[in-house]
């Protein structure tokens, strides 16, 4: 997740994708993250569960099967604001909370031109199109609460364990803040200086390790709350260009440059329970990462019979270059009456050499085939299907950050080897129907997305993890305009590490119930 993981300073806060794993696990987790796409495009595809593959005459096509722009006889202009609801239920440490929040967003726009129709030819008619979509949207909030009644258990212990493990002394952790800008150059040095942590008095030899946690406020419950909110696109601007053969086959394929924004804020807030030196104490930890890409897809439909087509699309994995910014902050707050007198402010931030790096980022190739059957010759409405293999396996990161070489490789293999050991290929599987009645069309959907790990994380068990969508819609359109309104309901189980100590059973992690629900209008005019 961060190159802090160079300082022990990485384990504290770490959110990472398993007990233990360490960092390779954290970027195997971002390439994850930033490659799990679970719908796009119009209102109208989105009512449908989803379904590209075997479905042509719609923007959607774009940044899905191209080979559908070659059903357009007339140029289409398109926008579709979007709005993502956050219902999430969490668990941890047998306290039940809720989280909530709502983003509105563009969530597509595009523009294709058709071409000319010629009966004399072959090749009857060509399209091309220019489009935005979102892949994916990060949008998300997780507000966890509890009490911790296990002495063994708090974040400051943490930082007791490190900065024992790094064999500090007292000098070291003093000396290491710097008061003209109020830093520290790792984490350990800033829960010093704020008495979150205390030294061994050895005698002779000055103090150090090992290191104890909290003081007199140690063997106390903990009321601790975990919140994560997250915010980013992983988005694409598409060219496509498509062509229909004698009305039967119909062939296209798009390049396209991909944009990735994402942005983390977690904050853990602990406060000792009748604490008699320490109120509360917090740490936060921002994460920011940007990145450019290019993709291709290569798509085609093909009638078997008039009521009956079929289609496949193949897209090649997205080759990404991206840069990550990471900060951190430790604050505390005294209690009343308290025998600990700060010699600096209550609030420090952690910076260090580590905190951006470079790599590149690869995401599974795609590939999708789909059926759409058409009822009374199309004029009753059809019904649709495809399912989508994603090479989850062939999940790739890379840097030239290092000095060496060998340390740039052994990152590499790293990553892969946590990816081979963790994540798995998957086949998600969509269907939907469209009923016409007259101008009105009515949508509903379906998908079954299972769940890309292998092993039951962060005491998630893996099939749990299963996604399942939920969609309808409707709309009108006649000769000169549509509107498609759809609304999606997404449902899956996630978790994460609050923080991380050796003894799993000394260590929480909060279950979450992710409730997503999106919104869509899709309108556009006929040219």
């Amino acid at each position: 997740m961060n190159t802090k993981f160079f300082l022990s300073a990485f384990f504290l806060g770490c959110t990472g994708l398993a007990f233990g794993q360490g960092p390779a696990a954290d970027y195997a987790d971002d390439a994850f993250r930033f490659s799990d796409f679970s719908q796009s495009g119009t209102a109208r595809f989105r009512a449908l569960g989803g379904n590209h593959t075997a479905l042509g005459g719609d923007a959607s096509n774009l940044s899905g099967n191209p080979a559908g722009l070659a059903f357009y006889n007339r140029s289409e202009l398109s926008i579709s604001p979007s709005f993502n609801l956050v219902n999430n239920q969490n668990s941890f440490l047998g306290g039940q909370t809720n989280s909530n929040g709502g983003k509105l967003n563009i969530g597509q726009l595009g523009v294709i031109l058709a071409g000319s129709s010629n009966n004399s030819r072959r090749w009857r008619r060509t399209a091309f199109g220019i489009g935005y979509s979102q892949s994916t949207n990060f949008y998300d909030k997780i507000d966890a609460r509890g009490i911790n009644r296990n002495t063994g258990s708090s974040l400051a212990q943490t930082y007791a364990n490190n900065a024992t493990a790094g064999n500090y002394s007292e000098a070291e952790l003093s000396d290491d803040y710097d008061p003209a800008s109020n830093t520290v150059s790792f984490t350990e040095a800033g829960a010093y200086g704020l008495f979150l942590i205390n030294p061994t008095n050895l005698g002779a030899n000055g103090s150090g390790p090992p290191y104890t946690a909290l003081g007199r406020d140690a063997t106390r419950a903990k009321d601790q709350r975990a919140t994560l909110n997250r915010s980013g696109t992983h988005s694409q601007w598409s060219l496509s260009y498509a062509g229909n053969l004698d009305d039967k086959l119909y062939i296209g394929g798009s390049i396209a440059l991909t944009r990735l924004r994402y942005s983390s804020e977690y904050i853990f807030l602990e406060t000792p329970v009748n604490g008699v030196d320490i109120a509360n104490y917090s740490q936060t930890n921002r994460f920011d990462v940007t990145g450019n890409g290019f993709t291709a897809t290569l798509g085609l439909i093909y009638k078997i019979i008039p009521d009956l087509q079929i289609g496949a699309t193949i897209m090649t994995p997205t080759f990404s270059s991206a840069r990550e910014v990471f900060s951190q902050s430790l604050a505390v707050n005294l209690a009343p009456g308290s025998a600990i007198s700060l010699r600096r402010p209550n609030q420090v931030n952690v910076t260090s050499p580590y905190d951006n790096f470079d790599y590149s980022l690869q995401t599974p190739l795609r590939a999708s085939g789909g059926a759409t059957y058409f009822i009374g010759k199309g004029k009753i409405g059809f019904i649709t299907a495809s399912a989508e293999y994603v090479g989850y396996g062939g999940l790739r990161v890379r840097t030239s950050y290092f000095n060496s070489q060998q340390d740039n490789t052994d990152f590499k293999n790293d990553v892969r080897q946590v990816v081979q050991s963790s994540y798995q290929n998957v086949l998600n599987l969509r269907a939907g129907a469209e009923i016409r009645a007259g101008l009105l069309r009515l949508r509903a959907g379906v998908g079954y997305l299972p769940s890309a790990y292998k092993l039951d994380l962060d005491r998630v068990a893996r099939a749990d993890r299963d996604k399942l969508l939920l969609s309808a819609g409707l709309g009108v359109r006649n000769d000169r305009f549509f509107a498609d309104l759809s609304g999606s309901y997404l449902t899956y189980n996630t978790g994460f590490t609050t923080y991380q100590l050796s003894n799993s059973a000394d260590t929480p992690t909060v279950a979450t119930s992710n409730r997503n629900t999106n919104v869509m209008l899709s309108f556009g005019v006929f040219f």
